[in-house]
């Protein structure tokens, strides 16, 4: 039985490095059900993740390479450690992500970890790249994080500045890569009349040809815009502030409620809908401005089955001050 330490990828963001030894311990349990005695320790004042696994198997490497916070993995002999070389599971460039700085920019490390416990839930078989909807893509974290790994992006957001960052970063970068792309952005017209954009691009590898689409618009539209399109994961982190409110929202006194949650009690139903059968949806937000009940009911009401109990209670963590942070991942039966 292979003894295991994964080294962990050290992160820039000292709030989310002090919390990831739990969050990275719960994302390894649901992802990679072959190991074992999965738990934090420390060898020379160096924090390692350990496990154990009946036989190291190349798919079980290419699991644990794919892990949010991987970054090297040894086999424990007596008081040795003797290197594992983990396999490149990223198709692009990892860059791809990490150029992008912007204020409220998700961590991309837990944006990874988002997008790999909602993919391993997902129950339909896999026949070939992914399809994973980002309904809030903002400037195309997510959207970024699935190319990586060889998946189809499709997004939607409300904000048009943030769209025509995205488009312009991804038309940039892809010509300084010399990658064989396509890349435009064109109108979405109905009824004779502009109502939006949408960015279309598909970058040629020698075995795949990846594909991204995003629109501009709100998610509660999502299904709209999309039409009978379905997707085998929906991976968001919904707003903590204000930004998708909708002038639709009239409530009483003629003020508009534009809180997150009440933008996730419009739009889960819509992205349910979206999703094909065993389909996952993994969805994170700020726990200060809807408790976990009040969503887990709401993910419910939509005809979702939520993944509870054992490591799924284990995400929830801190950003800042106003924001703790949580996860939660329902399949579409």
């Amino acid at each position: 039985m292979p003894d295991l330490l994964l080294l962990r990828t050290p992160s820039a963001n000292r709030v989310y490095a002090g919390e990831s030894a739990t969050l990275s311990a719960a994302e390894l349990k649901i992802c990679a059900p072959f190991a074992h005695a999965i738990a934090d320790e420390e060898l020379a004042g160096v924090g390692y993740l350990g496990f154990s696994t009946d036989e190291l198997t190349p798919d079980q490497l290419e699991t644990i390479s794919t892990q949010s916070t991987a970054f090297a993995l040894f086999e424990r002999h007596d008081d040795l450690l003797r290197p594992v070389a983990l396999p490149k599971v990223e198709v692009l460039d990892d860059d791809l992500i990490t150029i992008p700085k912007y204020q409220g920019k998700t961590n991309e490390q837990f944006t990874r970890l988002l997008l790999n416990v909602t993919l391993a839930s997902v129950e339909r078989p896999s026949t070939g790249p992914r399809q994973v909807l980002d309904p809030l893509a903002g400037r195309g974290t997510t959207l970024s994080s699935a190319l990586l790994l060889g998946h189809d992006g499709y997004g939607v957001d409300a904000d048009d500045k943030a769209f025509e960052q995205m488009s312009a970063f991804y038309k940039t970068w892809l010509r300084r890569k010399r990658l064989k792309h396509t890349a435009d952005v064109s109108p979405v017209r109905r009824d004779g009349k502009t109502v939006g954009k949408r960015f279309d691009a598909s970058i040629r590898l020698e075995d795949r040809t990846l594909q991204l689409t995003s629109f501009t618009g709100d998610t509660r539209d999502s299904a709209s815009l999309f039409g009978k399109k379905k997707f085998d994961a929906i991976v968001t982190d919904a707003p903590y502030g204000v930004v998708h409110g909708s002038s639709t929202d009239v409530r009483g006194g003629g003020k508009r409620d534009r809180t997150s949650a009440r933008l996730l009690k419009d739009a889960v139903g819509v992205w349910a809908s979206q999703l094909m059968h065993g389909g996952a949806l993994g969805l994170s937000w700020n726990t200060f401005g809807m408790p976990r009940e009040d969503l887990i009911k709401v993910l419910q009401d939509a005809g979702l089955s939520v993944k509870t109990d054992g490591p799924w209670e284990r995400f929830a963590h801190r950003v800042d001050a106003s924001i703790r942070r949580d996860l939660l991942v329902a399949v579409n039966p």
